[in-house]
């Protein structure tokens, strides 16, 4: 599985439009899982990222579907023209899993 997770910022002004044109993306069929969501901008170090997609595909087949697939070139149109950053990771399942350990 292959989670993919992209950052943006865009001025206040544009933030309703970005996360329109975001949730475009969500028509396409190729994802498991798919969510935009705005920053909740709790962090104490950090809150320059205003919006986030993440979504989850079966494998690199599917999120190559995805990104070719004809909305995504319409939601990129869309929304490139109004965000200001935008950072992707595209992250296998298996290398993001956490090993927790507790002191005794």
């Amino acid at each position: 599985m292959i989670r993919h997770i992209v950052f943006f910022t865009a001025k206040p002004a544009n933030l309703d439009a970005v996360v329109e044109g975001l949730n475009l993306l969500g028509q396409i069929p190729h994802s498991l899982h798919f969510e935009v969501t705005r920053n909740s901008k709790v962090d104490q170090f950090g809150n320059d990222v205003d919006v986030v997609v993440y979504a989850e595909f079966a494998d690199e087949a599917a999120l190559a579907a995805y990104k070719a697939h004809p909305i995504y070139a319409e939601a990129t149109r869309r929304v490139r023209p109004l965000r200001e950053l935008r950072f992707a990771a595209d992250v296998p399942a298996h290398a993001a899993r956490v090993t927790l350990r507790r002191s005794a």
